[in-house]
């Protein structure tokens, strides 16, 4: 027995009783339908002898409100209603309802000038955002120049293991590749013309002074970058990246700097490592395929080789370990809320990486042209 039902003149009261939880829900849901409602002008409930009532249970007393409010009774409690019934109309509320609104005057789409002004300020405001985190990143790197005691040699040095060492296999692996089929596709053309042995000077060029750099590069951005804001991003998902504020750490100075500095060693190494693997393969074809001998491999290969060859795709090597990280820690520092936040952003981070390290390596070519290097 859950309820006792009594018929005043006024209408009904309810003094309910006993525990009313999920596994007595049948029982509860009996009950209530069998209350009678017809002619009663009102419905007064005593809540005070139930001993424990959770969501469940609640949800059906809400019900039987809703309908006896429906059928025409005034509702109201012997005392203060329970506080999950609060709880559940403060959560599930009833809508309010939609204004009406004539169909011919309305638009299903927003205006032009409308939507143009939306794009401006989002643009802006995310302007503003990327400016604000490269400022903190330079401020904060100011000051652990000033005070080398604050870097974190430790927690750079595993970045640049979990960032460089641990991508060797894979950027080896792809610099080979790509090496081969750039020296099988160029011996194709070339052989036509009896240059058999220009397809050194082509695998040696291009490797050392893009394909190295520019493929190491894009792998990082989609293992490294992605990791960067999938780590940051979780950290903020659960309130650590605050808690370090609450004890007094900077996350700049903890999280964000230690993994750019970590990519930005661990790029150019990795660089090196796929230049050599790149030439190897280079080298594997040529002798097997066009049989040419790896002594006159090489010298031909150090011959084609200019002063600033080498170190025209070292150079960027830097500069996109910096863009990749500032890419990767920025959306991760940005998820808020939920994890589909989390995906969205993680994915917009390795997109955003690969474009700026392209846009940075056409810039890179423009200038090299214009300083004829």
């Amino acid at each position: 027995m859950y309820l006792e039902s009594r018929r005043t003149a006024q209408g009904v009261e309810l003094h309910l009783t006993g525990p009313w939880r999920v596994t007595h829900l049948d029982a509860i849901a009996h009950e209530l339908a069998g209350v009678e409602l017809s002619g009663a002008g009102s419905v007064l409930i005593d809540a005070s002898g139930i001993s424990t009532l959770d969501l469940s249970a609640s949800l059906k007393l809400r019900d039987f409100i809703r309908r006896a409010t429906a059928a025409g009774a005034t509702v109201g409690f012997a005392a203060e209603p329970p506080d999950q019934l609060r709880l559940i109309d403060a959560v599930a509320g009833e809508p309010a309802p939609a204004a009406e609104v004539d169909d011919s005057e309305s638009l299903d789409f927003e205006e032009p000038v409308e939507a143009l002004g939306r794009r401006v300020v989002g643009g802006w405001d995310d302007l503003r955002g990327d400016l604000n985190f490269i400022g903190r990143i330079a401020v904060t790197a100011l000051g652990v120049l000033r005070a080398p005691r604050r870097l974190r040699p430790i927690s750079v040095a595993r970045h640049v293991y979990e960032t460089g060492i641990t991508a060797i296999p894979i950027v080896s692996l792809i610099a080979f590749l790509i090496s081969v089929i750039i020296a099988y596709m160029s011996a194709q053309q070339l052989a036509r013309f009896g240059a058999d042995l220009f397809v050194v000077d082509l695998v040696t060029i291009g490797v050392l002074r893009e394909l190295g750099v520019l493929l190491t590069a894009i792998i990082v951005a989609g293992r490294s970058g992605s990791a960067y804001a999938a780590e940051l991003g979780s950290m903020q998902l659960n309130a650590e990246v605050d808690a370090l504020r609450a004890i007094g750490a900077d996350p700049f100075e903890t999280l964000i700097l230690p993994r750019i500095l970590g990519l930005t060693i661990a790029l150019p190494l990795l660089t090196v490592i796929a230049d050599a693997v790149g030439l190897t393969g280079g080298g594997l074809l040529c002798k097997y395929l066009l049989d040419i001998p790896l002594p006159q491999y090489l010298i031909r290969m150090n011959e084609a080789i200019a002063p600033t060859t080498f170190w025209v795709g070292v150079v960027k090597a830097p500069v996109f370990g910096i863009l990749i990280g500032l890419a990767g820690t920025y959306r991760g520092m940005q998820v808020r809320g939920s994890s589909r936040e989390l995906g969205r952003l993680t994915t917009v981070a390795v997109v955003q990486a690969i474009f700026v390290v392209l846009l940075a390596d056409a810039l890179f070519a423009m200038l090299f042209m214009k300083l004829d290097i």
